[in-house]
């Protein structure tokens, strides 16, 4: 079995088309501006909406591990008790509380999968595989759950930060039809403040790939203070030109802070305060860049 955090449906910026996109739980990377905070950690966990709570004590009452208790009229929980068993999920009224991860049997997933079959028949959609950090999970999970989709004529893309051993990715290559490859900065030592890890296995994994025959899209979280400027992207150019990879697309994705508010809910603070999104004409200009190199299939946002 896998954790899933979410599936999500009517997805259309994961790829071609209408897509389902499913949410793994656990990634190797800490990227300080990570929008899906609660797909981070392997474990289950307690998401909390503390600031509208009315202090009923319903979550009080059932917590097993007496984690929880009614502080100045707020229910407060002991994260080091927490065991996320989704008690006091089931009874708080006010639905404040909710358990990131849910495990699913293969079975159990592409049978959720196949519902939308006919939306990916029409739109020229599919599946894509997210997280958190895909690649990451259970290998013979994710091969089984591939197979399936693959015989049911139903197109995979793999949305991936590259950080894992590359025999994972030559296992799943037969299955997948696209890979959503992260390319964030060329600059070690900024990719390891800004996500936790250094580069070098991500980008030897993005040759490797590449020269393996994968259809690849490079995508680019832009930042204005870690990346958003034409030192960085010609570094980003020069890489992909020496190694000679083409990929089918690159997006530019400017920064947004939209998952912030989910960091309150697993009481940790969000660490991208700082950081900024480069203004329309510049994300222009980072474009074209690209365009003027040669490749053409370069477009800001997803």
């Amino acid at each position: 079995m896998c954790l899933i955090t979410n599936i999500q449906r009517y997805s259309i910026h994961d790829g071609d088309g209408i897509r389902t996109t499913v949410f793994f739980k656990g990634c190797p990377l800490r990227c300080v501006w990570c929008h899906n905070p609660e797909a981070q950690n392997r474990g289950r966990e307690l998401l909390c909406s503390g600031e509208k709570c009315t202090g009923c004590g319903a979550c009080a009452a059932v917590c097993p591990q007496k984690a929880v208790s009614i502080k100045n009229g707020t229910a407060r929980t002991d994260r080091k008790l927490c065991t996320a068993c989704g008690a006091c999920a089931e009874v708080c009224v006010l639905n404040l509380r909710e358990i990131a991860g849910r495990e699913y049997t293969v079975k159990e997933l592409t049978a959720e999968l196949l519902k939308d079959q006919i939306f990916y028949e029409e739109s020229g959609g599919g599946v894509t595989f997210s997280g958190g950090e895909v690649m990451a999970m259970d290998m013979d999970f994710i091969l089984e759950a591939a197979k399936e989709l693959k015989r049911q004529g139903i197109p995979l893309a793999i949305d991936t930060c590259g950080y894992v051993p590359y025999e994972r990715f030559q296992r799943i290559l037969p299955y997948t039809d696209v890979f959503l490859y992260d390319v964030k900065v060329m600059d070690e030592g900024l990719h390891k403040k800004y996500t936790g890890v250094d580069n070098r296995l991500i980008l030897e994994n993005l040759v490797r790939l590449s020269h393996d025959g994968a259809r690849i899209c490079v995508r680019i979280p832009t930042v204005k203070e870690v990346n958003g400027n034409e030192r960085s992207m010609k570094e980003i150019i020069a890489f992909l030109q020496e190694h000679d990879i083409h990929p089918i697309q690159i997006n530019l994705l400017p920064y947004h802070d939209t998952g912030s508010g989910k960091y309150r809910k697993l009481d940790t603070a969000y660490k991208g305060t700082d950081l900024h999104a480069p203004d329309k004409e510049e994300m222009e200009a980072l474009t074209a860049l690209f365009i003027n190199a040669g490749f053409k299939n370069t477009k800001t946002g997803g």
